[in-house]
């Protein structure tokens, strides 16, 4: 990592559907004496504002300074300048914070906030988005991702999924919404929390946009794909047979796996259509390719139609080189893909 990487301020993005928990655990960060000084941007407006109950202030004053070295900062205007505001007190030393978590209002796609920090460049030279964290209500969750198109797509952008309320369902019910959200999203790990004594590790400085992090696909989800989510089995007298009909959500993903080369040229041209293509669609792509006359694995991610790739790691002499591409989106075509995809092979 250089040097330069380094001094950049994280960023977590704090994202899930109204009423699953950011707001609880958001009150947690900015209350409790855990050592780290960490600036949260909010944009939740209502009743459940954090600075309603935690905060004396002046209601004009966008930026406050906590006792225990966190700031809160209310966005009343744009993302970005509140940012530069951020950059430019910690400059001049009127501000002292390490990192940054940004909380989404609960209706929003986190798209547009991710794409702010690769399209400014004061922003992206600046500010290193570290991750998107998502919170799920397991007593909600459900309903919720059958009735609101954005809940799904919460889920796809994600690095790390929490699970708030679980003491409020049966095992049988969060097992359902565990396996949901893994055919939505296979390569975001989850846990459950509780009133948001979520573990702060799980949720900063985790490198879940980082290209060099190991790419992680859920072992359970690809041996779902091997069997095309297809399972005969008998009911008993008691089933309602609802449980078992695979939900038909609308952001989903898949994986693409091969032992053979790509021909570079062929790769980027495909690629590059797809992403003009299906962009608006394409939540977020990651994976490591084998590409023809390479010693070493390509590093591949994007965010809609933003996409990156750098050199990774060579690949070492027991090795069988091999690409596994994960893409997350809206009803994308995965046939178009996988077949676009094998096109592109030695």
């Amino acid at each position: 990592m250089s040097t330069a990487i380094e001094n950049m301020v994280p960023v977590t993005v704090l994202t899930g559907f109204l009423g699953a928990g950011k707001t609880t655990l958001l009150k947690r960060i900015l209350s409790e004496y855990h050592g780290r000084r960490i600036a949260v941007i909010e944009n939740e407006f209502g009743p459940e504002n954090i600075d309603n109950e935690l905060l004396v202030q002046d209601r004009e004053e966008e930026i406050i300074e906590l006792s225990n070295g966190c700031v809160c900062c209310t966005v009343r205007g744009d993302l970005l300048r509140t940012l530069n505001e951020l950059r430019v007190k910690r400059q001049q030393g009127e501000l002292n914070f390490e990192r940054v978590i940004i909380e989404t209002t609960g209706m929003a796609n986190p798209g547009p906030v991710c794409q702010t920090f690769f399209m400014d460049d004061d922003i992206a030279e600046y500010y290193r988005l570290d991750a998107v964290v998502t919170v799920v209500d397991a007593k909600h969750g459900m309903t919720t991702l059958d009735k609101q198109a954005e809940s799904q797509k919460q889920i796809g952008f994600a690095d790390r999924i929490l699970i708030s309320k679980k003491d409020l369902v049966s095992d049988e019910e969060y097992e359902a919404l565990r396996k949901r959200i893994l055919r939505i999203n296979p390569r975001a790990p989850i846990s459950s929390v509780h009133f948001g004594e979520a573990d702060l590790n799980e949720i900063i400085d985790i490198s879940g946009f980082n290209l060099n992090a190991i790419l992680d696909i859920d072992p359970e989800f690809l041996a779902e794909e091997a069997h095309d989510h297809h399972h005969d089995h008998e009911c008993d007298e008691h089933c309602d047979h609802e449980h078992h009909a695979p939900h038909q959500d609308s952001v989903s993903a898949f994986v693409f796996k091969s032992r053979r080369p790509f021909d570079p040229e062929r790769l980027e041209d495909f690629l590059g259509g797809v992403v003009q293509v299906f962009g608006p669609d394409l939540l977020r792509y990651k994976g490591i390719i084998y590409l023809k006359g390479a010693n070493r694995r390509m590093l591949f991610q994007g965010v809609h139609m933003m996409m990156g790739a750098e050199p990774g790691k060579p690949w070492l002499g027991k090795e069988k080189p091999e690409t596994k591409l994960v893409f997350i989106g809206h009803n994308l075509p995965k046939e178009v893909f996988m077949q676009g995809l094998e096109q592109c092979l030695v």
